[in-house]
């Protein structure tokens, strides 16, 4: 009786999460898509001016989308080779002694709140940027791609070292016995055959980029228009709804070009999460058939 009961609940549970998850689209669509009787889709994401009280309103997105990937991108370029090279170590260089210790400290950055990271770089990162680029102000891509590239340092590197992890010993020992080094083993044999998996944890790092929120808000310098350079200030999309959320009249066209901002956040988030996991997938049949 008691396993029958577990059974039938189990599946409720899943049910109310994707209950909630299809509301929250739907709510966040409802509120924003209205703005579209007023302003064409191709204008919002071709607009340059991102000026909502102005008369008329303007309401510009693409520098809030530009500064988005110009961010995400930057950080990236970061955070993948020190992810890929702390995974290689924790998996086939480190000893077992080394991994038991490194790995739990890498996962637990993922446990720091966000506003901690964002408050290091406001007061320590800002700063440093500012005096080593004598620059009028530290606060700009920069300063929020190397904070996102050090939130995103866990997820790339846990997910990829699973995916080296996967890799069957039967191909690297067949290497070693061709007599290729431990090096070439692992660039010619390891990761190679590990390519999907690691290409997913740099997708979902990239989504986690992405959709940052409170670390981008205090390290990226709000200013929007569009960056021509990493060392301008700059607002990704989660900032400027973050900042003017709360001042927008509910209803009005500002109100709803936030939402709109939100629901492309949203589509933008769930296509990189969809495409890790569609990676993973592919991973996964390759390894086992």
């Amino acid at each position: 009786m008691k396993k029958n009961f577990v059974e039938y609940l189990l599946p409720v549970f899943g049910y109310i999460a994707i209950i909630i998850f299809a509301g929250i689209i739907t709510i966040i669509a409802l509120e924003g898509l209205p703005l579209l009787s007023k302003f064409s889709f191709f204008s919002l994401i071709s607009g340059t001016e991102w000026r909502p009280t102005s008369l008329p309103p303007l309401f510009g997105f693409l520098p809030s989308i530009v500064s988005t990937f110009f961010v995400a991108i930057f950080s990236m370029l970061i955070a993948i080779p020190l992810s890929l090279g702390t995974a290689i170590y924790l998996s086939k260089i480190a000893t077992p002694k080394i991994r038991n210790v490194l790995k739990p400290t890498i996962e637990l950055l993922a446990n720091i709140p966000s506003v901690i990271y964002g408050a290091f770089a406001l007061l320590f990162l800002g700063p440093l940027i500012k005096r080593l680029f004598n620059l009028p102000v530290g606060l700009n891509g920069l300063n929020a791609s190397i904070i996102l590239a050090i939130m995103s340092i866990p997820t790339i590197t846990t997910l990829s070292d699973d995916a080296i992890s996967m890799v069957p010993k039967e191909e690297e020992l067949a290497s070693y016995a061709l007599g290729a080094s431990n090096l070439e083993t692992i660039f010619g044999i390891t990761i190679p055959s590990a390519s999907a998996g690691i290409f997913a944890s740099i997708t979902a790092g990239f989504g986690r980029a992405v959709g940052e929120t409170m670390a981008v808000l205090l390290a990226s310098g709000n200013s929007i228009r569009i960056p021509h350079s990493i060392l301008e200030p700059m607002r990704p999309i989660t900032a400027t709804i973050a900042l003017e959320m709360a001042e927008a009249p509910v209803g009005g066209d500002h109100y709803r070009a936030l939402f709109m901002l939100a629901l492309i956040l949203l589509i933008l988030v769930l296509s990189f999460n969809l495409l890790s996991r569609h990676l993973k997938a592919i991973y996964r049949r390759k390894l086992y058939g």
